[in-house]
């Protein structure tokens, strides 16, 4: 699967469908790799929307598969 590069942002539903990941897992991923890109958020409150920088996380990609290859 690849994502839309030609989307700046990507939600947080999203991202976590294209990782194949829950929602727990993509925050236990956030917890454990400080190098995960942090997302943005729609507003103030709890309940906001996040989105992510989709060449950030592409970047982030990259960089796993690099320290894989590399390891």
């Amino acid at each position: 699967m690849h994502l839309d590069t030609q989307k700046t942002l990507i939600r947080q539903s999203s991202l976590i469908e294209h990782l194949d990941l829950s929602r727990s897992g993509l925050d236990k991923l956030r917890k454990k790799d400080a190098t995960f890109p942090k997302p943005i958020k729609d507003g103030p409150h709890r309940q906001a929307s996040n989105f992510y920088v989709v060449a950030e996380v592409e970047a982030w990609i990259r960089a796993q598969i690099e320290k894989r290859d590399n390891g």
